[in-house]
């Protein structure tokens, strides 16, 4: 049996004799168990319903699993006798407490009831009635977890974001049209249905979402942009919201950016074999441009971030000029950009060049200034690394050509340009094998000597683990192009981006189709998904 304090210890002065100790001690001197983990697969799932998060997060108590008729329950604060005494009234049972520090209790408790929470559909059953705008206009919970009898309308928008961010959704879309409302969300970037709340609410829910983005809720005839910051299980999220009037309504977007998730590596966001090595080297370069290319959503960002990542030492000062900050780098400066006051990335960047940088990331050039003072940082001995929307990476000479910057300069400046695009990863618990054939090549327009003889493909199939969509999660494919002398020569003499890629292809350029198709006999990625992101490039 696990020991607790009694009340005549506490009594005798016990309490107070190991109020000064820290939770370890405490449980060394009274004999109750230490934990340095707490397992959450091991846990029953059903208890975390009974207990309420409001409740576990106050007390520092997490109730663990049933073992002989006694509850089992985490605490990082052993001589707390009333918690134990009101998990004993609500479960019923004699309780056994083990302790653990309060970081991994806090942390716990967040992913507990962070997979337990309400999803959107739970709460449009309980609406029932409409809201009153009045009822709207609340401050923020520390964390929406603890929100809990709130107006029908607030805890229909919490507990929208509380499910988005619980299934990776990059986008939130609130969608207004002549008899319905729709709610949707983008996850590993394809749209899917969630809800379709009553039409009736399309207005308290425009409202409550302006109000937490302290946006005016009486204009709905402009167009207008906020932010909300809010904590979702312990992991700080930033929103972005975008509001536009429409036939039917406001009509709002929301861009999610958990700020706590982790830096990805190289290795992990997707790169492989001669695009990592050589990457590697080509960060390690004294000076020069790397340019990443690809449309909106494209993971450019993250490769950056990736790189520099791979270069910060405390040798190097990097400075970043970036609309948004997605990622926080620890020792490296990050600047936001603020065109309401006049620091776009132009005026960023010639600022930062006051700031002795070794290295500099901007984070896109949108414009022949930034263009401009990127090439000449570049030659006057700094590394720059920065993103350009094309569609190839033969195309990124191609936009600096017509931003206006002169060849020579771009041909003395630039290293190399990665092309990326990113696929969905096809779920491991139902993909299926099968051998393409012809038909396959035919109907998705691929060539079969683009594949290697008796390859074995991949394909979507869907289960209750990705949701029925076949996929979890996402990875990269990529192409990368380095300048060497022979690419040099064709950007001198302003070739075109085929031209180039002819060029670059005679030395063993490998496009982004081709290096999808090996991800495809890897069984990583399916063949529709490498068509469906390449199409446009081949």
């Amino acid at each position: 049996m696990v020991k607790q304090i009694s009340p005549d210890q506490q009594e005798n002065g016990l309490e107070a004799s190991l109020e000064e100790h820290d939770p370890k001690s405490l449980a060394d001197r009274l004999g109750i168990p230490w934990l340095d983990a707490i397992n959450l697969e091991e846990m029953d799932p059903e208890l975390a319903a009974r207990a309420t998060f409001q409740f576990c997060k106050s007390n520092m108590v997490l109730p663990l699993r049933v073992s002989d008729g006694r509850l089992m329950a985490a605490s990082s604060r052993p001589l707390d006798l009333q918690s134990v005494e009101d998990l004993r009234l609500v479960y019923g049972m004699p309780v056994d407490v083990a302790v653990t520090d309060e970081q991994t209790l806090i942390e716990a408790i967040n992913k507990t009831f962070d997979l337990s929470a309400h999803s959107a559909d739970e709460v449009m059953d309980d609406i029932e009635g409409e809201a009153d705008l009045d009822t709207l206009i609340h401050g923020l919970p520390q964390d929406l977890l603890e929100a809990s009898a709130e107006a029908p309308v607030i805890r229909l928008v919490n507990s929208l974001l509380v499910q988005a961010v619980k299934e990776n959704a990059s986008d939130i879309h609130i969608e207004p049209y002549e008899r319905e409302l729709i709610v949707r969300f983008r996850v590993d970037g394809a749209l899917r249905n969630v809800i379709k709340p009553p039409r009736r609410l399309q207005a308290l829910v425009a409202s409550r979402i302006k109000i937490m983005a302290k946006l005016d809720i009486a204009e709905k005839r402009l167009p207008q942009d906020g932010r909300i910051k809010i904590i979702i299980a312990g992991k700080e999220v930033d929103i972005r919201v975008s509001a536009i009037p429409t036939a039917n309504g406001e009509r709002i977007v929301m861009r999610l950016l958990d700020k706590s998730r982790k830096l990805y590596d190289l290795e992990t966001i997707g790169m492989r074999g001669k695009v990592l090595e050589n990457i590697k080297q080509l960060v390690k370069s004294p000076h020069g441009i790397i340019l990443v290319c690809g449309k909106t959503g494209s993971g450019k960002t993250t490769s950056l971030y990736a790189a520099l990542s791979r270069i910060n030492t405390i040798e190097k000062n990097i400075i970043t000029v970036e609309d948004p900050i997605e990622y926080q780098l620890s020792g490296v400066g990050q600047m936001q950009v603020n065109p309401k006051i006049g620091l776009d990335f132009a005026a960023g960047l010639r600022s930062i060049l006051r700031q002795d940088p070794d290295v500099i990331m901007v984070g896109e050039i949108r414009d022949v200034e930034t263009a401009r003072i990127s090439v000449q940082a570049s030659l006057t001995g700094h590394l720059v690394f920065s993103t350009v929307h094309t569609n190839d990476a033969a195309g990124a000479v191609a936009r600096m050509l017509d931003m206006g910057v002169e060849p020579f300069l771009i041909s003395s400046s630039l290293l190399a340009a990665l092309a990326q695009r990113l696929v969905r990863v096809l779920c491991p618990a139902c993909r299926e094998g099968y051998a393409p054939g012809p038909e396959h090549f035919s109907e998705m327009r691929v060539n079969p000597s683009f594949t290697k003889p008796g390859a074995r493909f991949y394909r979507a199939v869907g289960c209750p683990a990705c949701r029925m969509t076949g996929y979890t999660g996402r990875t990269g494919i990529y192409e990368l192009l380095i300048i060497d002398d022979d690419i040099r020569t064709q950007i001198v003499r302003k070739v075109n981006s085929s031209d180039i890629k002819r060029v670059a292809e005679k030395k063993g350029f490998v496009g982004m189709r081709q290096y999808g198709l090996d991800l495809v006999t890897q069984g990583i990625t399916s063949l529709e998904e490498v068509i469906r992101e390449t199409s446009d490039i081949v």
